[in-house]
């Protein structure tokens, strides 16, 4: 059967759905009659396959499904939207691998969901270009939610941030988790809303301004509750085992077309306005994922700006650009950035620990730190791909994120660890360099609250998660006696969530939180004006780091970009504890600085510590103008736009 995009459209709103060669598809043919469902499963490994449907309406039946070729079960039964159902491989109950919705968790049955039932209202929504994003990662349970996330969308686009991230959704056991332990790659949890709120969501922040990316996971499963291997054994390899059980095989066509309806089904039935696509590295098949980006590129219908960035420990930058990807998370960059602001080297910082001011400038500059040098982590195995030619935003720039805090043995945010005004000059940078910032939810309050490791599971499971997160704790110095271990978070430990929610904000908190809110917005604001309507076409123009007064490399440089309309964006910044030496002056206006006035330090030849200056060339005024009009008139359009779809929803 042929998987397709489905649109309809009437006054006011359209409605999407994506048909799929697996699961429960609604059959409507247009003449009122009564509903019926298309069941369809890959079973490989079984002899006969049943459907057993509960509607609520009538008696709980049982349908034999025919074989339909190449491991194929398919059934067609009188029911619609909201009946239950299970599937019974050789006389075993199991949910549906591609569910689209399961109410009472991953053990429980699957839920017929008519995808056509949500009518959207951002038919005007196109998306926005890559390089104008500046991305916004958050957790949705943490958050309260898919309507929690919704009441907190107008805040977000006062921030200056123009996409969210959501941590994955997929089906995961409990009501706690992290989103990477997902067995229902369909199914948006339960825990968080039904399927129609997160539409909602989604919708609600394309009225804002805001993109909306998805973390996927298609390296493994979570586990508790992934029964594919019961009935189709060919899913998974048999030669190559994950931390997870074994490894995904992406050999076999079926599996690969698995995963390409997946990603099509988040884009085209959620409008989604990308992918992040968790540690590809573990995937161990790049031309699977370059045919993923393909697919996507050719199936997402015309003016439509949709994303995809990896998560990918090998640093390939083969992948990105003419590999079809738009980015990769640039963790080099946080790395040395970490080393730099904590002094911390244990564990995979210890690739960085050497001389981490000349890693920070090469990631800065060029994307990796590693392009096929030895890595210590890797036992001296080259690690990376020469990126030097990809341009800044190819790459995602951080200093936070839900890996970098909560893999953490306390889950500690970068403020708790290093000094107030080092971390905001690292921020400025992050914010104002070419590469695409992201920020961890909450951190423009100046957060200090932690971001923990949470489960939900039970028994043995629940067991071997608490004491194998703290096995992994041993190896590094503060944790090798068993007490110290012990008082890291369990998991499972409801407060252990709790600790980790970020408090309700008021829209304009007072102190200290205030002090951070502003320090983002005016960051931002200046990258929306100066930095991001010239980035396409950008490129590297070179990063010197700066020496002290003794002649030895200090912890500071300077970076220089040529940005797309010819003007040169120069950024200083000195994390170290000292002023250091600045020989030449950048070209161009200041238009960012801290601490305040630092420029006049820099007037005398002289970066103050812990400080961050940027310099634009140009008539600086004339393009905060253009910028400012520019959005002016995207701002008439949409709230013209909202009103038309208001007044054909009253009609």
């Amino acid at each position: 059967m042929s998987e397709e995009p489905m649109m309809r459209t009437g006054a006011g709103d359209t409605r999407h759905a994506r048909r799929m060669s697996f699961g429960a598809e609604l059959l409507d043919d247009g003449t009122g009659a009564p509903p019926r469902t298309r069941f369809r499963l890959w079973a490989p490994s079984c002899e006969a396959v049943d459907v057993e449907i509960d509607d609520g309406a009538r008696a709980a039946a049982t349908v034999a499904m025919a074989r339909a070729g190449d491991g194929w079960f398919e059934a067609v039964a009188p029911c619609g939207a909201g009946a239950r159902y299970r599937y019974r491989v050789d006389g075993v109950a199991v949910p549906d691998p591609a569910s689209r919705f399961q109410p009472d968790d991953v053990h429980g049955p699957s839920e017929v969901v008519d995808p056509c039932a949500y009518r959207w209202r951002d038919a005007q929504w196109r998306g926005r270009p890559w390089e104008a994003s500046v991305i916004y990662e958050l957790h949705v349970g943490a958050l309260g939610g898919y309507a929690g996330v919704e009441a907190r969308l107008g805040e977000l686009a006062r921030l200056g941030v123009n996409a969210i991230e959501l941590m994955p959704v997929a089906d995961f056991p409990g009501v706690r988790n992290w989103g990477y332990d997902g067995v229902f790659p369909f199914a948006p949890d339960a825990s968080y809303g039904r399927p129609d709120a997160l539409k909602a969501l989604v919708d609600a922040a394309h009225r804002h301004g805001l993109q909306v990316l998805l973390d996927v996971v298609y390296n493994h499963f979570g586990p508790d509750g992934n029964e594919i291997a019961r009935y189709a054994r060919s899913f998974f390899r048999d030669d190559r085992v994950t931390p997870w059980g074994p490894a995904i095989d992406f050999r076999c066509a079926q599996v690969r077309e698995f995963f390409w309806q997946n990603a099509l089904y988040w884009i085209d039935e959620y409008r989604f306005d990308g992918l992040r696509i968790d540690a590809v590295h573990a995937i161990g098949d790049d031309d699977w994922l370059r045919a993923l980006a393909a697919r996507v590129r050719r199936d997402v219908e015309p003016g439509r700006h949709v994303h995809l960035v990896v998560e990918n420990e090998r640093n390939a930058a083969s992948l990105l650009g003419e590999g079809g990807f738009d980015a990769q998370w640039n963790d080099d960059l946080h790395n040395s950035a970490h080393v730099l602001l904590t002094g911390e080297r244990d564990g995979y910082y210890a690739a960085h620990a050497d001389t981490p001011i000349r890693r920070f400038a090469r990631a800065l500059a060029e994307g990796f730190a590693y392009q096929g040098e030895p890595s210590p982590i890797h036992d001296g195995a080259p690690r990376g791909e020469p990126s030097g030619h990809l341009p800044p935003t190819a790459f995602v720039a951080f200093l936070q994120n839900h890996d970098q805090i909560g893999n953490r043995a306390f889950g500690e945010r970068l403020r708790a660890l290093c000094n107030d005004d080092a971390l905001r000059a690292a921020t400025a940078l992050v914010l104002l360099a070419p590469q695409i910032p992201l920020l961890f939810m909450d951190e423009e309050y100046g957060s200090t609250q932690p971001f923990q490791f949470f489960t939900d599971y039970d028994g043995a499971l629940a067991d071997a998660v608490r004491d194998g997160r703290r096995r992994e704790f041993a190896r590094f110095a503060a944790f090798r006696d068993d007490a110290a271990r012990a008082a890291i978070p369990d998991p499972n430990d409801p407060r252990t969530f709790e600790r980790s929610r970020p408090p309700a904000r008021l829209a304009d908190p007072d102190g200290d939180a205030r002090d951070w809110l502003r320090f983002y917005r005016s960051a931002l604001a200046v990258r929306a004006r100066l930095v991001t309507p010239h980035l396409r076409g950008a490129r590297s123009a070179g990063v010197d780091v700066l020496r002290d007064r003794r002649g030895v490399e200090a912890e500071a440089l300077v970076a220089r970009w040529t940005l797309g309309d010819g003007a040169q964006l120069s950024l200083a910044l000195n994390l170290s504890n000292a002023p250091v030496p600045l020989p030449n002056t950048p070209p161009g206006k200041i238009v960012f600085e801290t601490p305040a006035r630092a420029r006049d330090r820099v007037r005398d030849g002289v970066l103050p510590p812990h400080a961050f200056v940027a310099w634009r060339t140009g008539d600086v005024k004339a393009r905060a103008r253009g910028a400012r009009a520019d959005e002016a008139r995207a701002k008439a359009r949409a709230a013209a736009e909202a009103t038309a779809e208001a007044t054909a929803e009253e009609i």
